[in-house]
């Protein structure tokens, strides 16, 4: 089949758009599960409004999310992965490479916002353990993404 000739069936447009959805889900979600953990691990003195119970009811929320979306990513990975092998010309759909560069272009923004503040934050002089944990968090999760994305595309070279 040439590698052109596929076109967007709407099974693909809607697993391509809940992977990425399940992904930022997920992600989001990890990262709030992190944050939890260390605000309530270090907590801030200073900090007026921090109730352990509500970063408790978050941590849960989160959790829950978590539980749900990714193996929701996974599951829908999977089979889009699997639709590719049976047919190599769904890698150059065009929903895909849509979502694809949407979530290079969010990551790459969340990844240079992070910087920013990381950097703003020590010229400041306000730079703590827990502020840099949490950056660090940032900056994993959204890294991953777009390394991995970005592999994938180097891989699988659209066209």
């Amino acid at each position: 089949m040439d590698q052109t000739a596929s076109k967007t069936s709407p099974k693909d447009f809607f697993l391509h758009l809940l992977a990425m959805i399940a992904l930022y889900a997920s992600a989001i979600s990890f990262s709030a599960v992190v944050w939890q953990y260390i605000n309530l691990g270090i907590p801030d003195p200073l900090e007026q409004y921090f109730s352990a119970d509500a970063a408790r009811s978050t941590l849960r929320h989160s959790l829950s999310v978590l539980i749900v979306f990714f193996p929701t990513y996974l599951a829908t990975s999977w089979t889009l992965h699997k639709s590719y092998l049976a047919d190599v010309s769904k890698r150059n759909l065009r929903v895909r490479k849509w979502l694809t560069y949407f979530t290079l272009f969010v990551a790459a923004i969340i990844i240079l916002v992070d910087l920013v503040s990381l950097i703003n934050t020590f010229l400041n002089g306000e730079l703590t353990i827990r502020f840099f944990l949490k950056m660090l968090t940032v900056l994993f999760v959204a890294g991953s993404i777009f390394g991995y994305y970005f592999w994938d595309l180097k891989k699988f070279k659209f066209e």
